[in-house]
């Protein structure tokens, strides 16, 4: 199975919609991912995510699945803090050298951890993510042992899931086992970014995912759309 994790397009997140930039990158995605085909489409129910998601399903003629755990809001819910000025901001949005200075990113109890500490939902949320994935990719025919899936149905499709940056990076985190204050520190996630995971099989039954490429904008250069990170970075 190959499990497509594709980040919204440029939003606007007042109207929970998509920009006119943001549409744009709809349509090269769609034009993208026609070109290998997918089987199923999965979306976080917001506007953003599933405007993101429908040129791709009116091309291929396939229906939008809403998986309400992949919405934006209840991660913000669990895995937002409250800055130094009134205002919340994602746990993950700051200096990412304070996840790694101190050597001890990978311990079991990383959510007491002095960069997030503040945070007292973290931990729930992170174990709301994680649950809620095993559900999902036992669904799919992959059931959560540790840091590998038990093959229960053997899997060919590709299979899409539109989503967000913070829900997004946090699921990564989970799903390719690397401690989350790592992934946060050092994973970023652009508008219509495409991370492809494969769940390759194995004669002995189990598989454990590996990134064939994250946060690829490949269709945005192939469409002579800017390639830019959050419209503040070139690259």
């Amino acid at each position: 199975m190959l499990l497509y994790i594709i980040r919204h397009g440029d939003p606007n997140y007042a109207t929970d919609s998509l920009t006119p930039r943001g549409m744009r990158q709809a349509e090269a995605l769609a034009r993208r991912l026609s070109e290998n085909g997918l089987d199923e489409i999965y979306s976080s129910p917001l506007g953003r995510a599933v405007m993101t998601a429908q040129p791709t399903a009116d091309v291929l003629k396939l229906p939008i699945q809403i998986e309400p755990w992949m919405s934006e809001d209840l991660s913000w819910d669990d895995l937002a803090v409250e800055g130094e000025n009134g205002q919340k901001d994602w746990l993950f949005a700051c200096d990412n050298t304070k996840f790694l200075k101190d050597g001890d990113f990978a311990r079991a109890d990383w959510h007491n951890h002095a960069a997030i500490a503040t945070c007292k939902t973290a931990k729930q949320g992170y174990e709301r993510i994680q649950s809620d994935s095993d559900e999902f990719l036992t669904r799919l025919g992959y059931k959560r042992e540790g840091c590998i899936y038990r093959t229960l149905e053997v899997n060919n499709k590709r299979i899409a899931a539109f989503c967000h940056w913070g829900f997004g990076i946090t699921w990564l985190s989970h799903l390719l086992s690397i401690p989350p204050l790592v992934f946060w520190a050092s994973f970023n996630f652009s508008h219509s970014g495409v991370t492809i995971l494969d769940f390759k099989e194995s004669a002995n039954g189990v598989t454990a995912p590996q990134c064939l490429c994250h946060s690829d904008l490949s269709h945005l250069f192939e469409a002579r759309l800017p390639m830019e990170y959050n419209n503040c970075t070139k690259i």
